[in-house]
């Protein structure tokens, strides 16, 4: 029997992909001889030569390859002094280090000798709103160097729900479906799920959260997440939090402010065994794996839970991860923004192949591109049925279900050119990792029949599968047949689109602050996360505290209430 459920199986890591160039004007002579293009991305978390899946379509289409480089400590530095950023460049934000490279003339002007009409028309004809966007963000407003991610046709809706709340539901459901309204309730079920599963299929110990330090930033990330996930208030804007409702800000070490609350919660679960002790010291690759196997009890992203977890399999098996979201929550959900978000596509000025790299970026804002970057190569994973919907193919139900699927003794042909091209590795090497989007997942496709979104838990084919007992309870005990239908019943937090938002800019000065006080906050902080007794945490937050604020804390802070008061005055209404 067939039932109407959506989002139940596992969403594919928002890793970018790319496949065959199309829908420009103009057209860059394909080279002869294979050419490398340098993508220099502040969000990658992968070095070198991009292999997979996508390498085959790279090859087919462009006869390129690309050679990722990740931002390390000093990365930026020394590009910057070498006066070469890369071909293609992709910012984490739109502040200082993209406004000193615009200033630094280290980015191509789109417009320069009709690039962005002849290569990069798809863009021009549906992102005009993002393009302008950025000629305002930019400089003296009167160039375009590229667009930012996640580009919606109207801010007239949300984006779909990125913080998931996703735990082991199997294991909620032998406890009896315990009621959670807070933390504190989260934190009773979490010892409990301990007692009934202490080891995973590895026979490893099982821990309620397993983190890792790759991605912190001014603060530890995860705990910083975790705050934002349960207040619903905005990590991302500074030193602390910011309340998009109010324009309020929460500095990271007020008394009782959402970080320290829940670093307190994090230790909480520490003392209790429910810790990965690795958290410290690993990468996020390593946790993938302890999720795989089941050694992962609760993940506030849906990544790092369902996504990693719900495999077929497991699913068959009765065992799942799914959202659990506490009561009294305020899960935050981006407004969709026909500006762009914040994190920026660009060309390197020094490129000797600007056409070729518009192409390239051109084609990841096409609905097949777009596509791709979520779900892999049309035809091989995915396609549309002779109705017009998008249908996942046997071998997509497998890589949608499992990111680390082998694609070895699969065989891609190319819808372009008819060639056929062995793959080998996972399917999530073959993701491009330059870890950026084009479209927000929830922006209609515009190449649908039947007006469907880029997200597959919208999909006509997605919402009558067939399931399993597992997804059927959560159906059954939750009255919602998808994640998106679960959330809008909760008390969600809305974080408002913005227009031509830029963040102030940091003197030299406060940037030197800037980094002693972040330093020092993030490694106190994983400090606190390890403390043995709530008087060494109490000590140990004491003394991070003390010596942040004689790095210059109060100036950060200082500087984070500005921005929040010009992120607020942004706001579309």
């Amino acid at each position: 029997m067939k039932r109407r459920i959506l989002g139940l199986l596992l969403s594919a890591v928002a890793v970018l992909s790319l496949t065959a160039c199309g829908g420009a004007k103009g057209s860059a002579k394909k080279n002869e001889e294979p050419i490398t293009i340098t993508v220099f991305s502040e969000l990658a978390n992968y070095s070198g030569i991009q292999g997979g899946w996508s390498a085959a379509l790279l090859e087919d289409k462009f006869n390129v390859k690309l050679n990722i480089i990740p931002e390390a400590e000093g990365t930026y530095e020394t590009r910057v002094e070498a006066g070469n950023l890369g071909d293609i460049v992709v910012w984490g934000s739109d502040g200082a280090n993209y406004q000193n490279a615009v200033k630094l003339g280290l980015l191509y002007d789109w417009e320069e000798d009709d690039l962005l009409k002849e290569y990069g028309s798809y863009i021009n004809e549906h992102m005009q709103l993002a393009l302008e966007n950025n000629r305002k963000i930019s400089g003296d407003g009167t160039k375009i160097y590229g667009f930012g991610h996640a580009v919606a046709p109207s801010a007239d809706a949300h984006s779909a729900f990125f913080y998931t709340w996703d735990v082991r539901w199997d294991l909620y459901k032998l406890l009896g479906y315990p009621e959670v309204r807070n933390m504190d309730d989260l934190y009773n079920v979490l010892v409990k799920m301990k007692e009934i599963c202490p080891t995973d299929e590895a026979g490893e110990p099982t821990y309620a959260l397993s983190m890792w330090p790759d991605w912190d930033g001014d603060m530890c990330m995860y705990v910083k997440c975790i705050a934002t996930t349960y207040y619903g208030y905005d990590g991302d804007l500074g030193l602390g939090h910011y309340d998009a409702k109010t324009g309020d800000f929460y500095g990271a070490l007020d008394d009782n402010s959402p970080y320290l609350n829940m670093l307190a919660w994090t230790n909480k679960l520490y003392r209790a065994g429910l810790i990965d002790p690795d958290s410290m010291s690993q990468t996020y690759n390593d946790m993938a794996e302890k999720l795989a196997n089941g050694g992962v009890l609760f993940s506030v992203f849906n990544y790092a839970g369902r996504s990693g977890y719900n495999t077929l399999e497991h699913l068959k098996d009765g065992k799942m991860m799914f959202s659990l979201c506490p009561a009294d929550a305020h899960t935050p959900v981006a407004g969709m923004n026909p500006y762009g978000g914040s994190r920026i596509w660009s060309i390197g000025a020094n490129t000797q192949y600007p056409e070729l790299c518009m192409e390239i970026i051109n084609w990841l804002a096409t609905p097949d591109g777009a596509m791709t970057s979520w779900y892999g190569p049309r035809g091989l994973t995915w396609d549309y049925d002779e109705e017009g919907w998008i249908y996942f193919t046997e071998l997509g139900e497998k890589t949608n279900a499992d990111s680390n699927y082998d694609m070895a003794g699969v065989t891609f042909k190319s819808l372009d050119t008819g060639k056929e091209y062995a793959l080998s590795g996972t399917f999530n090497d073959g993701c491009i990792q330059i870890n950026n989007t084009t479209w927000d997942n929830a922006a209609v496709n515009l190449d649908s029949k039947h007006g469907e979104t880029y997200d597959k838990d919208t999909w006509k084919t997605q919402l009558e599968k067939d399931f399993t007992p597992i997804q059927q309870d959560w159906v059954d005990r939750t009255g919602c047949n998808t994640t998106q239908e679960y959330f809008e019943k909760t008390d969600y937090y809305l974080q408002p689109a913005t227009k031509g938002y830029v963040s102030p800019e940091k003197s030299p000065e406060l940037e030197t602050v800037w980094s002693q006080v972040t330093d020092c906050l993030t490694q106190y902080s994983w400090n606190a996360i390890y403390a043995s007794s709530e008087a060494e945490y109490n000590y140990i937050v004491k003394e991070m505290i003390k010596k942040c604020r004689a790095y210059g804390y109060d100036q950060c802070l200082e500087w984070s209430r500005s921005a929040a008061k010009a992120k607020f005055a942004s706001q579309i209404k």
